[in-house]
């Protein structure tokens, strides 16, 4: 079985993270919250795939995303995450037909969201944390 190669990025500012409502129409993970990113093209890298995300689904451009880990319990899929504290530009919802809001969460809000990755929150809590200490 070949994975699906996945590259998200955690926007994290002023101890926030910012998280997309994938749209309830979508076919995969609907109507749930999750890091901004999406399918690794072929002969992109994860880094590249998290710059190219972040510009087409919130109209940013991001500067030196940092790999973290990141456990999920989805065996299909092949997840890359990055945390990223500089960009430029404000992020909007440049792709409404994916996503339907997006917002900023403290940690202690991540608990009662639906999530795309439950088993992620660590791995966002950690990636929080990471950027405070910067």
């Amino acid at each position: 079985m070949v994975k699906i190669r996945i590259a998200v990025a955690a926007l994290v500012r002023d101890g926030l993270v910012l998280l997309v409502h994938r749209h309830p129409g979508r076919e995969v993970y609907p109507d749930c919250w999750d890091l901004v990113g999406g399918h690794v093209e072929p002969g992109e890298l994860p880094k590249q795939t998290v710059e190219r995300e972040c510009f087409e689904e919130l109209g940013v451009r991001v500067h030196e995303p940092v790999r973290v880990p990141m456990t999920i319990s989805d065996p299909n899929l092949d997840m890359y995450a990055f945390l990223v504290t500089r960009w430029d530009g404000e992020p909007v919802n440049a792709e409404p037909a994916e996503h339907d809001d997006l917002r900023w969460f403290r940690p202690s809000d991540l608990a009662d969201l639906k999530l795309a990755h439950p088993a992620g929150v660590s791995s966002i809590l950690s990636a929080v944390h990471v950027a405070g200490r910067r």
